[in-house]
């Protein structure tokens, strides 16, 4: 098999609400509706598609549940900027800056976490600095 990327991935969250709001005001992603009302953050060439706990799309993961994910983003965005933007959308930096390695090399990343508690990692790529 050969694949060219990742098109989407499913958190299940406690409120979709709540997780659009974080993804779009706090990450800057677009939210779509598709579906039969379903919701899905959008960013590139991907999106995050958001069920609600207890009302999983099947098929779906063995055992879905809320705060499990664990994601890395890969912005251009500078580190200060980055860290400018989450202290004025009040969201709490758990690590970081920090020295990572991505899918092509070194990285630089922040954490912080969602409204269901899944860590966000926010990544640039050294080269870019």
């Amino acid at each position: 098999m050969n694949f060219l990327r990742l098109d989407h991935f499913v958190l299940t969250v406690k409120s979709i609400e709540a997780s659009c709001i974080f993804y779009q005001e706090v990450l800057g992603m677009e939210i779509e509706v598709f579906g039969e009302g379903r919701k899905a953050a959008k960013f590139g060439q991907q999106k995050i598609n958001f069920h609600q706990v207890g009302q999983e799309i099947d098929p779906k993961a063995k055992s879905p549940m809320s705060g499990s994910g664990d994601i890395c983003l890969i912005t251009n965005e500078s580190q200060e900027s980055t860290m400018e933007h989450l202290k004025q959308q009040n969201v709490e930096i758990e690590l970081g800056p920090v020295k990572r390695t991505g899918a092509l090399g070194p990285i630089q990343s922040i954490y912080i976490r969602d409204p269901d508690e899944n860590l966000i990692e926010i990544s640039r790529y050294e080269s870019n600095t």
